[in-house]
């Protein structure tokens, strides 16, 4: 069993930061692929950023890339999003997930997810 806790949430103003954590917690296979998702209300669940855990290869979405950063504290079991240049469009439930296969930003390749975490960003 996994089991995801995601963290850091708040309000903030525009072009200000946040950063996010998602620890990971349970049976941690060797090799792994974490994301962080996101849903504005209304709107589908995106995926933002992903991070193979083996080989720390990263990859972004548009929306996101050049703002956002993830990496991971392997010691802690931990995943972070760092958000930078937020915008009012980045306003969202921020999710993390799990993928035991492919790593991608599809939320069906991702298997375990943690109970989010809110961000609002105001003009």
């Amino acid at each position: 069993q996994v089991q995801l806790v995601e963290s850091g949430g708040g309000s903030v103003q525009a072009g200000g930061s946040l950063r996010l954590s998602c620890a990971v917690f349970g049976y941690i296979p060797g090799n792994y692929c974490m994301g962080w998702f996101r849903q504005a209300p209304g709107k589908e669940r995106e995926g933002a950023a992903n991070i193979n855990i083996g080989s720390g290869s990263t990859y972004y979405a548009d929306s996101v890339k050049g703002r956002f950063t993830i990496s991971q504290d392997n010691a802690k079991n931990t995943v972070y999003l760092q958000m930078n240049s937020l915008k009012p469009e980045d306003s969202a439930m921020y999710y993390c997930a799990m993928s035991w296969g492919y790593c991608s930003l599809r939320r069906s390749d991702f298997r375990f997810w943690g109970q989010g975490t809110q961000v609002t960003v105001s003009s």
